[in-house]
């Protein structure tokens, strides 16, 4: 028997950092994944854990770091992250680092934002994850479960249609997706968060304004709409599962249903992907 690979870590650890400025306090919160790959089998097959960092360890690191490092850019954090583990061990020939973050805005008070009161900024995480040897860093940033809908500029017609067939194709239907992307940068930029926004903008624009002939399209032009917006990244990667919102049948209670009555589903679901580079 032999180990082929192995990698071990510690997963979401949360941390909240409040930046106070007066009376103007900024919030950050992140779950951070840790994950290490190197001299580590003899953990595993002898039982020798000379040369493990304690996974506690690397909580109290996220920690530390985070009072000296956190900020704006999440993704300058992520590679702080990934330099002291491989400057401090040896032993690590590998780094992976994950940062999901929970966006918060400030609550609306008279018609100003409050300076220390905030809500969630909606469901959609943004994340960033850093994979970093002694010879290279590579970060990649993203967005999940983004949810958008149109409801209309969407058709899809011209399939394979055989004996099982029953979809009638159609030039007006609802588009509704939840989307899930993740851009690498092939350089590091001034600012993450400012290409982050230029990416999920230009995603955004494109979904909206474009006629749909299918999803596979509208990924497509996504893609390259984000690519062409931040010259920062070298390729992007997107999920877009089709949530079907299924018209209604009105005929039985003498109704018409005049494309105005759905019923939304999230299973089963059209599952699109597809990585789009220069």
């Amino acid at each position: 028997m032999k180990l082929l690979r192995n990698s071990y870590g510690k997963a979401r650890v949360r941390v909240m950092k409040v930046t106070r400025r007066g009376r103007r306090h900024s919030v950050k919160e992140l779950a951070v994944s840790v994950m290490l790959q190197g001299r580590f089998a003899a953990s595993y097959t002898r039982g020798d854990n000379r040369l493990v960092v304690p996974t506690d360890t690397m909580k109290n690191t996220v920690h530390v770091l985070a009072q000296r490092f956190l900020g704006g850019e999440i993704g300058e954090f992520g590679v702080q992250l990934s330099d002291h583990f491989l400057k401090t061990y040896r032993q690590v020939e590998y780094v992976a680092i994950r940062l999901e973050e929970r966006r918060w805005q400030r609550i609306g008070l008279r018609g100003r934002p409050h300076p220390h009161a905030f809500i969630e900024q909606g469901a959609a995480r943004p994340f960033v994850a850093v994979t970093a040897t002694r010879k290279a860093t590579v970060v990649q940033s993203g967005i999940e479960d983004l949810l958008v809908l149109k409801t209309t500029e969407s058709g899809f017609e011209g399939y394979v249609k055989d004996k099982f067939t029953t979809l009638r194709e159609t030039r007006d239907r609802l588009l509704c997706t939840r989307v899930n992307a993740v851009w690498t940068y092939a350089a590091r930029p001034a600012a993450y968060s400012r290409v982050n926004k230029r990416i999920i903008d230009a995603l955004l624009e494109e979904f909206a304004s474009a006629y749909s002939p299918s999803v596979q399209a509208t990924l497509f032009q996504m893609g390259k709409a984000a690519l062409k917006a931040a010259p920062e990244i070298s390729k992007i990667s997107l999920a877009l599962p089709n949530k079907h919102c299924l018209p209604i049948d009105l005929s039985p209670f003498g109704a018409a249903n005049r494309n105005e009555l759905f019923t939304p589903t999230d299973e089963p679901h059209g599952q699109i992907e597809a990585t789009v580079a220069r």
